[in-house]
């Protein structure tokens, strides 16, 4: 026998808002049998629950809408997939580059933090003057925190001549 499911009992197992389903549902990825006399009242199937379970973990891993329908093909596709896979092993490699890169980024901004940290406590508990805390280099001044590109220094050295 199939089991069936409402929009509350998969809302309230994947902990997501009915709305979300709902969504997923319009978006086409979701296609729950209607029931009732104004057949209003959405029936979901196993196959329906797998194909949400499987777009939250889509989401959570970063892919887009498209990808994530692409996913689902491939989930139901009992033919040839080879040519599939090897899209669906580029889109990883491409979502996994993308957050290797972030993750280098953050990697560096802990670390800039952690340094100016360490300055801060350095200077309060040398009794160091707040006001020094720029010249001496402990809080980053504008042009890294606007990236130090070209522009930036062109602007430094606007300023410096007038």
């Amino acid at each position: 026998m199939t089991q069936h499911f409402t929009i509350t009992e998969l809302a309230r197992e994947f902990d997501v808002t009915p709305r979300a389903i709902r969504f997923y549902e319009d978006q086409g990825l979701l296609a729950p049998r209607r029931e009732g006399s104004s057949g209003l009242r959405r029936v979901y199937s196993t196959r329906d629950r797998t194909r949400l379970k499987l777009t939250l973990r889509g989401k959570r891993l970063g892919f887009t809408l498209s990808e994530i329908r692409d996913l689902l093909d491939l989930y139901e596709s009992p033919t040839d997939t080879v040519p599939q896979l090897h899209a669906f092993l580029a889109t990883i490699a491409e979502h996994r580059q993308v957050l290797e890169r972030q993750l280098e980024d953050l990697t560096a901004t802990l670390e800039d933090l952690a340094q100016y940290e360490s300055q801060c406590r350095s200077m309060l508990a040398g009794n160091g003057a707040a006001s020094d805390a720029s010249d001496q280099g402990v809080l980053p001044d504008e042009r890294e925190h606007d990236g130090g590109g070209d522009g930036n220094r062109e602007s430094a050295a606007h300023s410096e001549r007038t």
